[in-house]
Parts: C-alpha cells; sequence; structure tokens
C-alpha cells in the first residue's frame, strides 16, 4: 500500500465517507429528523402569538427571533421542514422513480417505443419547470397533492433521460451480452445486470431531483402559489416576513437560512456518491 492511498484512507471517516460529505450526510440526516419529529420539538405553538415585538431580535426565548405577527421563528421553522422536505422527497422520488423505471424500459426495448417515450418527455422538458407549474396552479388551484404531482412531471423528463443514457452504455458490456447468449429473458437482464450498475448516478440524480424539486416548491410559496395558510414551508416564512427586510430582520434570513443548509448538505452528499461512481465504473454491481 503506497503512502497516497494511506492518506487517502486517513482523510476519510465514517463510513469510508470524506469529511465534507460526511458534513453533508449529517446535514441531511438532521433535517430528515426535524421532519419527522420537528413540530414535537418546537418550543412554542407555531401559529400561537407569543410576543408583542415583531420582527424580533434573537434571544434565549426566541433562538431565532419573531415573525411579522409576534410569532416564534424557531417553532415555525421547525414545522415548516414537514412541508419543505417532505413534499420535495415525495415528489423527487416519484420523478426518478418513474423517469428510471421508463428509462430502462426504453433502452431494453428499442425501435418505437424507444423513440415515442424519448420524444414525448422531450417535448415535457422543453417547458421550464416555473412555468409548468404556474400554469398547473392556474388551472387547478394550489393543493398538497397537485404540487407534489406537478414537480414530479416537471423533473420526470431528466431523470428518464439519465437512466435511459446510462442503461444503453451499460447494455453494451460484456456481461449484458453473456447473460443474452444464455438466453436470459429481458426482464431479468433489466432488473439483475442494467440496473444495479446504473444505481450509484441514479442516485446522485435523485439528490439533485431533490435539490431542484426545494427549490421549485419554496419558489411557489414565496409567490404565494404553493403551500396555503395556515399551513406553512420555508418559502413561504420567507414571503410572509418579506417586510422585516429593510431591518434586518431574522425572520427572513433564518428561513432562507434552512433553505441553503439543507440544499448545500444534498448537494455535499452527491458529490461523494458521484466520486464512487467513476471509481466504480465498469464493474459489475
Amino acid at each position: 500500500m503506497n503512502t497516497t492511498t494511506v492518506a487517502t484512507k486517513r482523510r476519510r471517516g465514517l463510513l469510508g465517507m470524506a469529511p465534507l460529505a460526511l458534513t453533508g450526510l449529517a446535514i441531511v440526516v438532521f433535517w430528515l429528523l426535524m421532519t419527522l419529529f420537528g413540530p414535537s420539538l418546537a418550543p412554542h405553538d407555531a401559529a400561537g402569538i407569543v410576543d408583542p415585538d415583531v420582527f424580533g431580535d434573537i434571544s434565549w426565548r426566541f433562538p431565532l427571533g419573531t415573525d411579522y405577527l409576534g410569532r416564534d421563528m424557531l417553532s415555525r421553522i421547525l414545522c415548516g421542514a414537514r412541508y419543505t422536505v417532505a413534499l420535495a422527497l415525495v415528489a423527487a422520488l416519484l420523478a426518478s422513480g418513474a423517469g428510471t423505471v421508463l428509462g430502462l424500459v426504453a433502452a431494453a426495448a428499442g425501435g418505437a417505443l424507444d423513440a415515442g417515450l424519448s420524444r414525448a418527455l422531450d417535448a415535457l422538458i422543453s417547458i421550464p419547470s416555473k412555468m409548468f407549474a404556474l400554469m398547473m396552479v392556474a388551472s387547478f388551484g394550489s393543493s398538497v397533492p397537485l404540487l407534489i404531482a406537478t414537480a414530479a412531471i416537471s423533473f420526470m423528463p431528466g431523470a428518464y433521460r439519465i437512466a435511459r443514457s446510462l442503461a444503453v452504455n451499460v447494455q453494451a458490456m460484456d456481461y449484458v451480452q453473456a447473460a443474452r447468449a444464455r438466453g436470459e429473458r429481458m426482464r431479468y437482464i433489466t432488473v439483475r445486470e442494467i440496473l444495479p450498475n446504473i444505481l450509484r448516478p441514479v442516485l446522485a440524480d435523485f439528490g439533485l431531483r431533490f435539490v431542484f424539486t426545494v427549490l421549485l416548491l419554496s419558489g411557489l410559496s414565496f409567490l404565494s402559489l404553493g403551500v396555503q395558510p395556515p399551513d406553512a414551508d420555508w418559502g413561504s416564512l420567507v414571503r410572509e416576513n418579506i417586510g422585516g427586510l429593510s431591518e434586518g430582520a431574522p425572520a427572513v434570513l433564518m428561513p432562507a437560512l434552512a433553505i441553503a443548509t439543507l440544499t448545500i448538505g444534498v448537494n455535499l452528499l452527491i458529490d461523494n456518491l458521484r466520486g464512487k461512481g467513476r471509481q466504480g465504473n465498469g464493474k459489475r454491481g
């Protein structure tokens, strides 16, 4: 074992991950836990006016200040995590799951089915996600199921293109050709030979879809088209407290900081997955 290899292993911590990747994992796990347990950990009622001082500064009683009505921002951010993270996670899972399945089917079938799916999803991906979301909300109104469906449909074509291109490349590998020569069925080849070898880059792409979904839903909420009162996600928390921007109120900065930490954490984790994916390229999974 040479000196470079030893130094590289020393720089890696728990689970064989680099320190930055561990930092990203810690941030992501923290916000996932807050999604599950945040409302029960909130020190105050998220909808209750607990202080007469609006846009209050950070204090021991209110660690993140108060909002434009005198509500505790820490409690509102903890409760808002359930909408921001959970909605984005469900939408990203639907987008990546459906896109990956369709990509595998298109790569395995080829011919007219591949061409038809690719052209249909190319037409869909040509519509900007924010414009598509605005059209959907204007047509059907804003609701949680609609927001999830809109985000999933918006980002599914990108997941499809990634999965299809990876599957087409893997199909040319020797072990796939050997499976075909053995007479294996297409379902076996797709599930047992192709899918395991594209899983890591697909997971990395899922992380990107999740970040895009968080930003899309937060942007819609900032425009008053996302999660509707009395519920609130982080985007709507920024919008409703925008009046405190000129005062530098924590109520404006803290929800934006929550969005930033979540996206940065996911990106740090994705970078680690990408690195491992390049090292394992061409190996049978």
